[in-house]
């Protein structure tokens, strides 16, 4: 798991919770010898990680591979309907 570290902090960020929650994160700060800012920092940027991955990494097998570069590959489709689109004038550019 990546680290936070930080040399200068210059941004803080305020989260409210209810004192249940405070508890629970206390606890689990204290159960990794860390401080509650320290643990909720390094499991939101590993979240955060996480989240973006999904949206910048994908795997495929082989043969999906092969379909995938065949796509990418094949000549350009008319589409003459977005064509017609793009020529009429934004109805939000008024």
């Amino acid at each position: 798991m990546p680290q936070a570290s930080v040399k200068t902090k210059s941004a803080r960020i305020d989260v409210r919770v209810s004192a249940r929650a405070k508890d629970t994160l206390q606890q689990a700060a204290r159960q990794t010898n860390r401080t509650v800012s320290e643990f909720l920092l390094e499991a939101g940027l590993a979240a955060a990680q996480d989240a973006l991955a999904d949206r910048r990494l994908f795997t495929l097998d082989a043969k999906r591979w092969q379909q995938f570069q065949a796509l990418l590959d094949r000549p350009p489709q008319a589409k003459p309907r977005l064509a017609k689109l793009l020529r009429e004038p934004s109805r939000f550019a008024r």
